[in-house]
């Protein structure tokens, strides 16, 4: 750290800022695959009406609606009907954030913060559980997931009982996992529905939509579990960033207590009010991701250097079958990108999001053309 920062958190100076996917590059990026999004803008009607929207009722010289209702009220309906529960959802039960990111900050900040606890996190998993926790000083306990990517529950059972300064307060787990795309198993959802009162489980399903698999109809007998979920996804609203959370009302309670007031733009929860009331014209998408997901991972299943495995999310994980040398994984990536694909590479492999069947038709034929042996 400078010594011009003096003033800045000692610590800060071991991490590195999260590097989106590039912009403004001279390189002419044509499939943007390493990020999840969907393949596709929103339908032009439904931009029309989101201009019309902005123009006739938005006043932006007035702070947006800081308590959500209009919003939490559509999202409560949709997760009633998906999840199939006999009892309406309350509005009670649900906080709205800038994107998932920020309810994953202000869940760390509720339970962990001033050294009163640790995360858990199996690796590879979603990034921003552990980076998040780093900037707000808080220790990361990280254990490692078996060869089918599940959740090592020995090493997950002993750091349980062997870490107490601080002790683990938060276990976090996607469902299906990023990058891997592995939904969760029996034995590991018995494993959570174990954990006692004083540690909260948090269940990300940012890619519910694709999956169809979810936890939601736990909640009302788990206090200490809440589900994540996201709309930058399935409902194509990524420039929008809204996501939210479920849980019972008192964490709730504490959600909104921590969260900034009017973190969520006028803009963004007009744009989710509009994308649940169209989604029977948005969510149709999810199944031609789907198949398209399970196109190209029959593809990749025939070429010879890769590993791949099935997917319940809007992506596929595959290694090298040979070695798993990052800095070979690292040479794929750039000359992928050098030819204008977009790829993730994380967690030892290579992350890529279904794009459209021509985005996809690109990236299959550069990585068969992929000379493992010259590198």
């Amino acid at each position: 750290m400078s010594d011009r920062l003096c003033y800045i958190r000692s610590d800060l100076s071991q991490l590195a800022a999260y590097t989106p996917h590039p912009g403004g590059e001279s390189t002419a990026i044509v499939d943007r695959l390493d990020t999840n999004e969907s393949p596709l803008d929103l339908p032009e009607e439904i931009k029309s009406k989101l201009a019309w929207a902005y123009q006739q009722e938005i006043e932006a010289n007035r702070y947006p609606d800081g308590s959500h209702d209009e919003l939490k009220r559509a999202i409560a309906e949709y997760v009633t009907e998906s999840a199939n529960v006999t009892e309406p959802l309350s509005t009670a039960k649900i906080s709205v954030g800038n994107g998932s990111d920020e309810l994953i900050r202000s869940l760390l900040i509720a339970t962990c913060l001033g050294g009163e606890g640790s995360i858990l996190v199996a690796t590879p998993t979603f990034s921003m559980y552990g980076i998040l926790a780093q900037t707000l000083g808080i220790p990361v306990v990280t254990i490692p997931r078996q060869e089918d990517f599940s959740l090592d529950l020995d090493a997950a059972r002993l750091a349980l009982e062997q870490i107490d300064n601080p002790p683990v307060r938060v276990v976090f787990v996607v469902h299906p996992n990023s990058p891997t795309g592995n939904a969760l198993r029996e034995r590991e959802l018995d494993w959570l529905t174990s954990q006692p009162e004083n540690i909260l489980v948090v269940v990300d399903e940012a890619y519910y939509e694709f999956s169809q698999t979810s936890v939601v109809g736990e909640l009302a007998q788990r206090s200490n579990w809440i589900v994540l979920r996201t709309f930058s996804k399935a409902f194509r609203l990524a420039a929008h960033r809204v996501g939210y959370a479920i849980a019972n009302p008192d964490l709730i309670q504490v959600l909104e207590k921590v969260r900034l007031p009017y973190n969520l733009p006028s803009f963004s929860q007009l744009a989710a009010k509009v994308a649940l009331q169209q989604r029977q014209l948005l969510l149709p998408l999810v199944r031609q991701t789907i198949q398209e997901r399970e196109r190209v991972y029959l593809i990749l299943k025939e070429d010879s250097k890769f590993k791949v495995w099935q997917s319940q999310a809007n992506f596929l994980y595959l290694r090298l079958q040979n070695t798993a040398r990052d800095r070979v994984l690292a040479g794929i990536t750039q000359n992928l990108k050098a030819q204008g694909t977009l790829v993730r590479h994380t967690g030892g492999g290579l992350r890529l999001t279904i794009g459209t069947p021509e985005e996809n038709n690109r990236t299959l034929e550069r990585l068969a053309a992929v000379d493992v042996a010259a590198r």
